[in-house]
């Protein structure tokens, strides 16, 4: 069963939206096993006499084998026992610095100056969004007062402040931006878009397992660019495969992923969704297969042509994701035959259009525990070979050519190799696919035409070929030059797919985020590198107070928080910590240090904010991710996430935050 009240309980800050919808709370007819399991098995005496006291408070049974009668434990009884096992002084604190200190409650009044203060934030026009009016304060005190009386006099007690400041209406996060909110008629090469590396892969790049089903998990994750690593069968009559060239990968059916592909593609969003094949499939015949596979079982989804508005001419930009709804586009290589040239004769010619092969050998040594050249008696020779140049630089560059019926599904995703900025211009829809290794050499060297290049067309990030662990590069340097499809493995929770999916969660999990205007504009400038300001971008001082935490761990423990900025290279210092707690309290930790500050974050849209919780020893507790233009200034509960971004419940932080424009030093006390 699902339990509307105590969802809206636990859901502190993403009211009705697909987080809330998939958290399931269950409850049935004993529920003190739920109790038990949840609160009483703390080991320490201490938190179970916390546990007790707090039942007996509710007058509930506090023996193991007790039962409770659901109809005894609504949600009014809940809240008690969660204040009863949780006090919260810290609260209580703000309660009393907000109120006549002679009354034991806040009046309309009160409360109405408290929001208008401290849970605006200053930079909001009063026009177009008014401060809030003593009849709006009327309706919250009438939604979070437990006490009638109060109600009816326009009051607020303590415990309803608890409540209300655990309210969406106090989020930390904007609510608009989780639902689709950026303009989407843009051409495609302004949008940030949600990619995957080696999708298949349920584990690492050498010997873990191949799946279909990871194309159904990835797309439901709100990714929109998958990859297909595509190898021959053993014969010329066999399936085209998937699988991880010169590895010990297991093969998936290609038709298999498409079909997964097909199931799944627009159920998250209906926004386009781009294969990108890594084609190493040299039978035409096998090649005619796949091209059979993708028109029959993708049928009406599959974008065949151009579409009349933005024909593939110079000059003409992509179309948006609007105009390219409910399509799936391809990125394989695309040939032009020569006028009476056959198969055989294009095999023979070199392809003008290969996959970055120019990637430079890592310097570093290697420290993966890779298994040397020397020990891979089960491949032959050949095998031997071409997996330790995949090693080093990946499988792009050894794909095979493109034949008529697979190059005639490729439209605005024409893969070449990269040979310069300025020979790529004026061709909106030729994308180039770069190593991390390539992506930093360029962005570290020309940064400028780096982000002028991805304002008119598309490029692909991946892994360097050493990262045997699918562990992943840090996205951010690639989004700071406005690299469009920075491809990451889904399958490692690490921390630069914990930030790929928190951001993504925005836009209405659309699988797009549009670029700021300047990364867009042609007659605009960006030097991601700059470190005094950008034109046209005010800059944002940001500085977060960690006050308490909330339900944090099981387990009775030392715990301690972590904030870091993600941004330019330019923006202010990165990480702070607290102290760890004196004592180990995982139920309420205090902690109600000095604020931390970001003083200068040059460029708000391109930053965001990782709060991190760590048991004492640096074990993880849970963390969270939240763009800074979607933070909002004030008291607010930071319900907390696993490692791979799933909605821990009851974790939670509780923060003061305060967003404002950057003020020079030189400028304070200037009236504008």
């Amino acid at each position: 069963l699902q339990n509307h009240k105590l969802r809206e309980v636990f859901n502190l800050d993403f009211p009705n939206n697909f987080l809330h919808k998939i958290l399931t709370v269950v409850s049935g007819p004993d529920m003190v096993d739920l109790t038990f399991h949840n609160f009483v098995s703390y080991k320490e005496n201490v938190d179970r006499k916390r546990v007790e006291a707090a039942l007996s408070a509710c007058h509930l049974p506090q023996g193991k084998n007790d039962g409770i009668n659901p109809e005894d434990f609504p949600e009014t009884v809940y809240k008690t026992f969660l204040m009863n096992l949780c006090p919260r002084p810290d609260i209580n604190e703000i309660f009393t610095s907000h109120h006549s200190k002679a009354k034991p409650y806040m009046t309309k009044d009160h409360l109405t100056k408290f929001i208008n203060k401290k849970q605006r934030n200053s930079h909001l026009n009063d026009t177009l969004f008014p401060p809030a009016k003593p009849d709006r304060v009327q309706g919250l005190i009438e939604k979070y007062e437990p006490s009638g009386m109060n109600i009816q006099r326009g009051q607020l007690s303590p415990e309803g402040m608890v409540w209300f400041l655990c309210g969406p209406e106090n989020s930390i996060i904007s609510q608009d931006k989780l639902f689709l909110y950026q303009d989407m008629n843009q051409p495609l090469s302004h949008y940030f878009i949600n990619s995957s590396h080696n999708t298949y892969l349920t584990g690492g790049q050498f010997s873990g397992s191949a799946s279909p089903e990871m194309y159904r998990q990835t797309l439901l994750a709100g990714c929109r660019c998958v990859e297909l690593d595509c190898w021959k069968g053993r014969t010329p009559d066999d399936e085209p495969i998937i699988t991880h060239g010169y590895t010990m990968t297991n093969e998936i059916l290609f038709k298999d992923a498409l079909e997964a592909i097909a199931e799944s593609a627009f159920k998250i969003s209906p926004y386009p969704v781009i294969l990108s094949f890594e084609n190493h499939v040299d039978l035409p015949k096998q090649q005619a297969k796949m091209a059979e596979y993708c028109r029959t079982i993708l049928g009406d989804m599959l974008l065949t042509e151009p579409l009349e508005k933005y024909p593939l001419k110079p000059g003409v930009p992509l179309p948006s994701p609007q105009d390219l709804m409910g399509k799936i586009l391809i990125k394989n290589k695309k040939n032009q035959f020569m006028p009476g040239e056959n198969q055989d004769a294009l095999k023979k010619r070199k392809s003008l259009e290969d996959e970055v092969t120019d990637q430079p050998i890592p310097t570093e040594k290697d420290s993966t525990g890779i298994i040397p050249y020397s020990s891979l008696s089960k491949l032959d020779t050949q095998q031997s070979a071409g997996w330790q140049g995949a090693r080093m630089h990946g499988t792009a560059g050894l794909e095979v050519t493109a034949y008529e019926e697979m190059s005639s599904l490729v439209n605005y995703i024409q893969p070449i190799k990269f040979e310069s900025f300025e020979i790529s211009k004026n061709h909106s829809y030729v994308v180039s696919s770069f190593t991390e290794l390539k992506a930093y050499e360029l962005l570290t060297r020309s940064p400028i035409q780096f982000v002028n290049y991805n304002k008119r067309q598309m490029s692909r990030i991946y892994p360097k070929g050493t990262r045997m662990d699918s562990s992943n590069y840090m996205p951010q340097m690639f989004w700071n030059v406005g690299c469009q499809m920075v491809a990451l493995n889904f399958q490692t929770s690490d921390v630069p797919m914990q930030q790929n999916m928190a951001l993504f969660e925005f836009n209405g999990q659309s699988g797009y985020l549009l670029k700021h205007d300047f990364m867009c504009r042609p007659d605009k400038h960006f030097d991601p590198f700059s470190v005094d300001r950008i034109d046209v971008v005010v800059a944002s001082t940001l500085s977060i107070t960690i006050i308490s935490g909330q339900f944090l761990s099981e387990r009775s423990v030392k715990s301690y928080i972590e904030v870091e900025l993600f941004g330019l290279p330019g923006d202010p210092k990165r990480r702070y910590r607290t102290k760890v707690t004196p004592n180990a309290n995982s139920i309420n930790p205090i902690w109600n240090e000095d604020p931390f500050v970001f003083e200068k974050i040059l460029m708000p849209e391109l930053a965001s904010l990782r709060i991190v919780a760590l048991e004492e020893g640096a074990k993880f507790i849970g963390h969270r991710i939240i763009p800074v233009t979607a933070v909002c200034s004030g008291y607010h509960h930071v319900c907390l996430r696993s490692e791979s971004n799933q909605p821990l419940t009851m974790p939670s932080l509780f923060v003061y935050v305060e967003m404002k424009d950057y003020v020079p030093d030189s400028w304070a006390g200037t009236v504008f």
